[in-house]
């Protein structure tokens, strides 16, 4: 008879929580929403006295945003839900569907804006430049001064980085916005104003598209693109007395934290607690995974009835997210 034996461990960080939960964005999603909403109603109005359809178009694009960081926000309150008996995760999901659909946002309000600067391509119409150029040079700040607000949590999670990216994308039409506004007032050249659109919206969604590539694979269970599944997989067939592992699993719990189970096949018997947790620290300190369950299994002669469906490398490397 196979001896099993589970072992579940997540580690916390030096102030109680765990390694890699969300940090508190709240002050900075309300800030942001009341300044990008004030703007979004200024910049529509402007546009109506201007005749300027970029005005028009980008306050469309803001409004998306400012929807966009209301979603973000709503995800970074659920994700620390506690757990229940149905939602043994809690809804820390709703942080990766927020990231998924902040990157469809932004590249539908991109799609709108390509279309709209088609259209004055063909038809370009005269605006008013200095009006332009002032409200935009007001949105370079607001936008700007709201992604800095988020700028130091955009590396460590996605839900971060989606709402710095809008903001980010924001200030850079904005500015885009200013220095057509001049060349349009200097030239007298309509045409420079749908052109300078299509550009920054190029720019726009090779931007995003990263970040949509990566929260579709987080939304499927597939690998954090800052995991190695190889490295993790070599490092644990590399342990003391660790004779083969399989059903190996790594999933995003959220946009900050990682999880993984594995089977771990030890002939020579189970190798005690201190085992466990020394190699879950490890998990934690080298790959940044907090939530690691292990499996013993004893006699390798007793197939796992898991076995046979999960022991391929390529299943597991197949899920991992794109870098």
């Amino acid at each position: 008879m196979s001896d099993h034996d589970h072992h579940h461990s997540h580690f916390h960080d030096a102030h109680g929580g765990h390694a890699h939960a969300p940090a508190n964005f709240g002050r900075a999603f309300a800030i942001g929403i009341v300044l990008n909403t004030a703007f979004v109603a200024v910049e529509a109005g402007y546009g109506l006295i201007s005749n300027s359809t970029a005005l028009l178009a980008d306050a469309g694009h803001n409004l998306s945003d400012v929807l966009g960081l209301a979603l973000a926000w709503a995800a970074s309150v659920l994700s620390r839900r506690a757990p229940t008996d149905r939602l043994t995760y809690g809804l820390r999901n709703t942080s990766i569907l927020a990231a998924l659909l902040n990157a469809i946002l932004l590249l539908i309000a991109c799609g709108a804006i390509a279309l709209e600067a088609v259209q004055r391509l063909i038809s370009p119409e005269p605006v008013a430049s200095v009006t332009v150029m002032v409200v935009a040079a007001i949105g370079i700040v607001i936008n700007g001064f709201t992604a800095w607000l988020f700028a130091s949590g955009r590396k460590g999670d996605l839900n971060i980085r989606g709402a710095y990216l809008h903001m980010a994308a924001d200030a850079a039409i904005s500015a885009g916005v200013v220095a057509v506004g001049l060349a349009m007032l200097l030239t007298g050249w309509l045409w420079i104003d749908p052109l300078a659109s299509l550009i920054i919206v190029a720019v726009i969604v090779w931007g995003t598209w990263g970040l949509l590539r990566e929260s579709t694979a987080m939304s499927l269970a597939g690998v954090p693109a800052a995991v190695d599944p190889g490295a993790v997989r070599d490092y644990l067939s590399g342990l003391s007395g660790v004779a083969s592992i399989h059903d190996l699993h790594i999933w995003p719990m959220s946009t900050t934290e990682t999880a993984l189970t594995a089977h771990l096949v030890i002939p020579a018997g189970h190798p005690g607690d201190a085992f466990l947790v020394e190699t879950c620290r490890h998990l934690h300190d080298r790959f940044g995974i907090g939530h690691a369950t292990l499996q013993i299994e004893i006699n390798p002669a007793m197939a796992c009835m898991l076995e046979s469906d999960h022991g391929a490398r390529g299943r597991d490397d197949a899920l991992r997210a794109p870098a």
